[in-house]
C-alpha cells in the first residue's frame, strides 16, 4: 500500500501530531485525531488500538518521520508518514 492509498483508505486513522496551537493557526484535517508529538509515548496503546493503517502527519512531515520510526520500533508496522497537513488535505480532496 502506498502512502496515498493509505490516506484515501476509508478505514485509516489519520493522526495529526501538531500542537493544538498549530491547529488553530494552520487549520485542521477533517476526521483526524490530534495527538501532539510529545504525547505519543504515553498514548502508544491507544495508537495500537486504532484502525489501521495509521497515517501520521504534522506541518511538514519531519516530525511525522520521527514518530513513524518510534511506532515501528514499538510494533506498529502498518503506519505511514503522510507528510504535512496540507499534503494530506490535498490528497483527501482529490476525487
Amino acid at each position: 500500500m502506498t502512502t496515498v492509498e493509505a490516506i484515501k483508505n476509508p478505514n485509516a486513522s489519520l493522526v495529526d501530531i501538531r500542537e493544538p496551537y498549530e491547529l488553530e493557526v494552520d487549520g485542521l484535517v477533517e476526521k483526524a485525531i490530534n495527538i501532539p508529538m510529545g504525547e505519543i509515548p504515553d498514548r502508544l496503546e491507544e495508537l495500537k488500538s486504532l484502525p489501521k493503517p495509521l497515517v501520521i502527519f504534522c506541518r511538514s512531515g519531519k516530525r511525522a518521520s520521527s514518530v513513524l520510526n518510534f511506532l515501528n520500533e514499538n510494533g506498529i508496522d502498518d503506519a505511514f508518514n503522510g507528510g504535512g497537513f496540507a499534503d494530506v488535505n490535498e490528497i483527501l480532496s482529490e476525487d
